[in-house]
């Protein structure tokens, strides 16, 4: 990403694509903050690989266009995979947005997009990486437990950090608790990061990445 602030990229809405597999809450979250104006993005396209997503109505209330690639009809994940890459490109985004994706990328498809895409996942990374992260965090005695955003690279949920929101765990807690007081943080911390992106404050530079301006998680 150029270090020097384009102002009139910087006052036009950020292009993205959203890559859902599932109920799309945190789509709706980033359509809200588009609607209310806190967030500078336009919504391209929703592209699901499961058919019956809720997010892809989600999309269509919205007047978003909306794209399905069920990825058992391919043979292979690069088959998949470059089946995504030509729909996706097909829309110029200039970020690729993971709301609930559930897919391992092939390293050709996350080189492809390189820099140019992030993921939300539900734990401090590089804590809990993959799935049942509440449940673990539960198991593992973990006084605090939270949310990253992370640009997406060759590994699974290793990319370099944008944001952390930690919270406390509660003695009372269950997975079910723990799962919904962190979704309600990853409401607020992901429209706020892709408005980051939209103000060309995020940049990523020799895999460390650089937060312009010094903003902060509120």
């Amino acid at each position: 990403m150029n270090n020097t602030l384009d102002k009139s990229i910087a006052d036009s809405p950020l292009p993205i694509v959203i890559l859902i597999s599932g109920g799309g809450s945190n789509l709706q979250a980033i359509i809200d903050r588009i609607n209310d104006k806190t967030l500078n993005a336009r919504i391209c396209a929703v592209i699901s690989n499961v058919a019956d997503a809720f997010g892809l109505q989600r999309a269509k209330n919205a007047n978003i266009a909306t794209e399905t690639i069920v990825h058992q009809k391919y043979d292979s994940r690069e088959a998949f995979d470059t089946a995504l890459i030509i729909k996706i490109e097909q829309y110029q985004p200039k970020l690729v947005v993971l709301a609930g994706f559930m897919r391992i990328l092939s390293d050709d498809f996350v080189n492809h997009f390189s820099g140019k895409m992030i993921n939300i996942h539900p734990s401090l990374l590089p804590k809990h990486r993959g799935l049942h992260t509440h449940r673990r965090a539960l198991e593992n005695g973990d006084k605090e437990h939270g949310l990253s955003i992370h640009y997406v690279s060759t590994e699974l949920d290793g990319g370099p950090l944008i944001l952390q929101k930690s919270i406390p765990v509660l003695a009372n807690d269950t997975k079910e608790s723990l799962a919904s007081r962190v979704l309600t943080e990853e409401h607020q911390a992901y429209p706020k990061v892709i408005q980051w992106f939209a103000q060309q404050r995020v940049q990523l530079i020799d895999n460390r990445v650089i937060i312009n301006n010094n903003p902060e998680y509120n």
